[in-house]
């Protein structure tokens, strides 16, 4: 266990860069990963783990590629439905083993009507995951008709730590330091959907600066105008604590394949709406 946590959160500065990729399992072909080997094969080695679905590690991840899973283990709904993350189990923990995940990630849906399924199904990754060594993160989220503030990420992250989950994966928001320091386990923020670059390294910065122990992005990184210099600039605010500024010099360097930076695609929408 502490050695798979360890490939994941760099034991020499306690962060993360950790890239998601698992978009499809229930967006289907989300913009900038419609074919989802190109689009992650430039950025795997900036990246410091990866977070694919089992079918995503399969058919376009190379097995060769020497970087740790965090596999998304959670689904059952589409961006469609009207229960939207009611998700439950979607991977046996035999096939995590068989694909050597460093990890396994669980969404619940804290303040929702299906809050209790959500989270019995988590312990049961949980169980199975102290079986076998397998770390378990907990991808957080709180209804719609609730805030995304301290108060309530806090709660979420608290109830997913108590638990038994071994990191945690939330909102970034004001008064951050409140959820770090109130969840006894490492705290990376989600990046969420596309926003300026600029904006997505200042929301970086601040949540370091709170204690966040790395970041957990995939659009504002894949649907960058230069998705290889924004995952580089993102590396710069976490292991090296540069500042926004700093990190925006990287990413306006030389290197990288520039591309008309990506819209919001409809499903993404509707994902929006929804949550």
């Amino acid at each position: 266990m502490r050695n798979r946590l360890s490939r994941i959160i760099k034991p020499k500065d306690g962060r993360t860069v950790m890239l998601a990729v698992d978009h499809g399992y229930f967006l289907g072909p989300t913009t900038g990963l419609e074919n989802l080997k190109e689009a992650v094969e430039p950025l795997l080695p900036y990246a410091d783990c990866l977070m694919p679905t089992r079918g995503g590690l399969r058919n376009y991840i190379d097995p060769n590629t020497d970087i740790p899973i965090v596999l998304r283990v959670s689904g059952g709904t589409s961006v469609l439905s009207k229960e939207m993350l009611r998700e439950g189990i979607t991977v046996g923990i035999e096939d995590a083993i068989r694909l050597n995940v460093a990890g396994m990630a669980f969404s619940i849906m804290v303040g929702s009507e299906y809050e209790r399924d959500t989270l019995l199904a988590l312990t049961e990754v949980i169980d199975t995951g102290e079986e076998y060594g397998i770390p378990v993160l907990a991808v957080t989220a709180v209804g719609k008709d609730m805030k995304r503030d301290a108060r309530y990420m806090s709660l979420a992250c608290r109830m997913a730590a108590e638990l038994g989950v071994h990191f945690v994966k939330t909102y970034y928001c004001e008064d951050f330091e409140k959820v770090v320091d109130t969840c006894p386990v490492p705290v990376v923020i989600a990046g969420g959907k596309k926003i300026p670059e600029k904006e997505a390294l200042e929301m970086a910065h601040g949540a370091i600066q709170a204690g966040a122990a790395g970041v957990d992005m995939g659009r504002n990184i894949f649907q960058s105008s230069n998705p290889v210099n924004m995952i580089k600039a993102v590396r710069a605010v976490v292991h090296e604590n540069a500042t926004p500024d700093e990190a925006m010099q990287v990413f306006e360097g030389e290197g990288g394949t520039v591309r008309k930076s990506s819209t919001t695609d409809e499903n993404q929408q509707l994902s929006d709406r929804k949550v």
